[in-house]
């Protein structure tokens, strides 16, 4: 059971379908400190009892006829202070790709408790150490990269060289005992995967991050950063040289000191990337 709160947590539920709003009323009656100030089945009506309301954490469903769930984020992302937005989704990998690479909490239907309980913690402990403005800047990344192709100045993506949708992240929401930290990915002089996580090496310390690789890489731009192993991603101006070792071994030092094993399959394009 999560923490007792020493203020109400004031939720509010957004869901077009009346089963999903009232299973997850009688779930959260379970938690002590955490007060209920309306349901809604739609955006309009959210909108409307965010008016008469002061709303701590909005338990937002994604996919809804009309207007969806992300309108409504994207406009709260606009907020200095926006109420914690915990997304309730039907799986989608891409979804939940993005929900992880801004630290945003997500829940996927149908509910899970165990899942409930890790996102009401998270909630009431960023509440608790006042955590809403830099909530705030990871909810806008996730609604500027959300919003597509029409990047524009101070967003947090870019085209890609060829002009075309595709978008890189500039920014990643890294989320640790309650806090979010926005890293900027420029600054990433390379990166080691960790099981289900993904270690961030920046000068002079490192980050942990929950994402995989192989979801992390997707969402990198190919001309700043190149995959040398299955377990590591580098910099391309961080290439200082490559060595080979016993048995075939590869190894590449970076500028910043770090030597990165090579894998075999990633060789090839290394080579060239030394010879640019």
């Amino acid at each position: 059971m999560t923490a007792p709160v020493t203020t109400p947590v004031r939720y509010l539920i957004v869901d077009d379908e009346e089963p999903g709003r009232i299973n997850l009323r009688l779930a959260l009656a379970d938690y002590a400190g955490w007060q209920s100030v309306g349901e809604c089945d739609g955006t309009a009506a959210a909108r409307a009892s965010m008016a008469r309301h002061d709303v701590d954490v909005l338990f937002l469903d994604v996919q809804m006829p009309g207007e969806t769930g992300l309108v409504l984020a994207r406009e709260l992302s606009r907020l200095r202070e926006p109420p914690l937005i915990i997304f309730v989704t039907a799986y989608s990998a891409h979804a939940v790709d993005a929900f992880e690479v801004h630290a945003l909490d997500y829940l996927l239907k149908p509910l899970d408790d165990a899942r409930l309980a890790q996102a009401v913690e998270r909630a009431a402990t960023m509440l608790r150490q006042r955590q809403r403005e830099a909530y705030g800047a990871a909810l806008r990344d996730y609604a500027e990269a959300e919003a597509g192709a029409e990047a524009e100045a101070g967003t947090a993506v870019t085209k890609n060289a060829g002009g075309n949708a595709a978008a890189y992240l500039k920014r990643i929401g890294v989320r640790s005992v309650g806090r979010i930290e926005q890293v900027i990915v420029d600054e990433i002089l390379w990166m080691e995967a960790a099981g289900n996580y993904v270690e961030l090496h920046l000068p002079g310390r490192t980050v942990l991050h929950r994402i995989t690789l192989n979801r992390l890489e997707a969402l990198l731009d190919p001309a700043r950063f190149l995959r040398v192993h299955r377990g590591a991603i580098v910099r391309r101006d961080q290439i200082a040289s490559l060595s080979t070792g016993g048995e075939g071994s590869h190894r590449l030092a970076l500028r910043c000191g770090a030597v990165v094993s090579v894998s075999g399959s990633y060789l090839a394009a290394l080579k060239a990337a030394l010879q640019a």
